[in-house]
């Protein structure tokens, strides 16, 4: 038996439907794929992050941007959107794609049940060949557990904190409590 082919999309496919759906997708290698809504924890936490990097981050020469940021990774080709990012500097758009960018200095994720496997490992994979990246950050939304995989002279380090720890991201030198980022998305004990 031939198994059937599945259609390849470009880029341009790509962002000709993104302009038209309700729904947002990852694009990578010719392949579409939606991207699921989030829980209530999960919006929270992202707002949360958002609003923190925005406190943290004002009068300097970084700035936050939400989840309707399209990041594209050059070098592996995934085009996605994550949580939150933060932008040092100019924006650097993708040849390709004037929606999408190319030099986040820090990336957010929520962690969801669905999709927690893919932000650790396919997902993190991807957005570390980002030349600016300096900071890949995870957030738990059901417990008080934040991630940081920092990029130094050595290589990555991965460092987890727990309420009550201090997260520094070395990018744009934010510092924030676990517990700030959870009491700010009104999570007394997710």
């Amino acid at each position: 038996m031939v198994a059937p082919s599945r259609h390849r999309y470009t880029l341009q496919d790509d962002l000709a439907v993104e302009e038209m759906s309700a729904v947002r997708h990852e694009y990578l290698d010719g392949e579409v794929f939606a991207m699921a809504g989030g829980t209530p924890e999960h919006a929270a936490l992202s707002a949360a992050a958002l609003v923190l990097l925005g406190e943290r981050l004002r009068g300097g020469p970084c700035r936050p941007s939400s989840s309707d940021l399209r990041i594209r990774i050059v070098a592996t080709g995934l085009a996605t959107y994550p949580d939150a990012a933060v932008i040092c500097g100019e924006s650097v758009r993708d040849a390709t794609s004037p929606t999408h960018v190319t030099n986040p200095s820090i990336i957010v994720e929520v962690l969801s049940p669905g999709t927690s496997d893919y932000d650790r490992g396919e997902k993190r994979e991807h957005d570390q060949q980002i030349v600016s990246l300096r900071d890949y950050v995870l957030v738990a939304q059901d417990r008080r557990e934040v991630e940081v995989f920092a990029r130094t002279d050595a290589g990555w380090v991965h460092e987890i904190h727990r309420g009550g720890d201090m997260v520094t991201l070395t990018a744009a030198a934010v510092r924030f409590t676990v517990d700030e980022l959870y009491d700010a998305a009104g999570l007394s004990s997710p």
